[in-house]
C-alpha cells in the first residue's frame, strides 16, 4: 500500500499531484515580494531555496526569514532546501557546513520538510534523516543530474536508496538530451511508484521534459514543481497555468474509474 505523506492539510501521495512554488530570492525584501506574490496564487506547497539567500550563513537572519514565511503564508507546508552547486545550486559549502545548517532549521521547528541530497555521504544522510524525524519533520532526499539521463536502472536503484535511507519521499530529476530519454525516466516513475511505497517526486528538465511535469498522476510522481516570480530549474511552469492542466488530467483519469 502507498504511503501518504500529510503535512498540515495536504496529502503528498494521493490524488493530483501537489504544486510546489519556490521562493528564490537572494535578499529579505525579494523574498518579501515573493512571499506577496505566493498569497495570490494557487499553489499546494512552498519550498525555500536557502542557498540562493545570501545571509544563510547568518542563523539570526535565517531564523527571521523562516518567521516571516510562517506568518505571511501559515497554512501552506514549508520545504526547506540547500541545493547544492554540485546539483545545480548556488552555491557550495563544507559537508559541516551544509550539516550545520539543515540542522539548524529542524531545530528551529518552523519547517515542515527538509530535502536533504542523496550524495552527501550515507553518513551524513542518515543523521539528517534520524535527527529531521526526531523533530517531527518530513524528509525528501533528492538527487539532480543536469548533465544527462541515467539509465533506467540507475533511476531506480537512486530511488531505492532513498526508501533505504529511511526517507518519506524519494525525489530524482534528470536532464534529457531525446525525447527517449523522457521515456526512460516516465518508465522508471511508473515502475518505481508500483514496487514501492514511498511516494516518489520525478522530472525530467528542460522543454524537452515539460511532460513530466504534468503527467505525474499518470506516472506516479507525487509532487511537481512550478514557478511563481522565478524558475528554479529549466522547463518550470507557471503555478497557475500548471494547476489548470493537472486538475484537467486528474478529472479524465478519474473518469474512468
Amino acid at each position: 500500500m502507498k504511503n501518504v505523506v500529510r503535512v498540515k492539510n495536504v496529502a503528498i501521495g494521493e490524488g493530483k499531484p501537489k504544486v510546489c512554488v519556490p521562493i528564490t530570492g537572494a535578499t529579505k525584501q525579494e523574498i518579501s515580494d515573493e512571499l506577496d506574490l505566493l498569497q495570490t496564487i494557487n499553489v499546494d506547497l512552498v519550498e525555500w531555496r536557502g542557498d540562493l539567500f545570501k545571509e544563510i550563513e547568518n542563523e539570526v537572519a535565517v531564523q527571521s526569514i523562516l518567521q516571516k514565511i510562517n506568518e505571511e503564508i501559515p497554512n501552506l507546508p514549508l520545504l526547506f532546501t540547500f541545493r547544492t552547486r554540485a546539483e545545480g545550486g548556488g552555491r557550495e559549502v563544507t559537508l559541516e557546513e551544509y550539516q550545520r545548517i539543515n540542522r539548524f532549521v529542524i531545530e528551529s521547528k518552523l519547517t515542515n520538510m527538509i530535502d536533504v541530497e542523496l550524495y552527501r555521504g550515507e553518513k551524513l544522510v542518515k543523521e539528517l534523516v534520524s535527527f529531521a524525524h526526531h523533530h517531527n519533520q518530513k524528509v525528501i532526499i533528492s538527487n539532480h543530474d543536469f548533465n544527462q539521463t541515467p539509465s533506467y536502472e540507475e533511476i531506480i536503484a537512486r530511488l531505492q536508496l532513498a526508501v533505504d535511507y529511511e526517507a518519506d519521499i524519494g525525489k530524482i530529476a534528470v536532464m534529457p538530451q531525446s525525447n527517449q530519454d523522457v521515456l526512460t525516466l516516465l518508465s522508471a516513475t511508473s515502475d518505481m511508484n508500483e514496487r514501492s511505497s514511498m511516494p516518489i517526486v520525478t522530472m525530467s528538465m528542460g522543454e524537452e521534459g515539460v511532460i513530466s511535469r504534468l503527467a505525474g498522476e499518470v506516472f506516479g510522481s507525487a509532487i511537481t514543481f512550478a514557478s511563481g516570480k522565478q524558475a528554479s530549474a529549466p522547463g518550470q511552469i507557471e503555478a497557475e497555468k500548471l494547476q489548470t492542466v493537472l486538475t484537467i488530467i486528474h478529472d479524465s483519469v478519474n473518469k474512468y474509474y
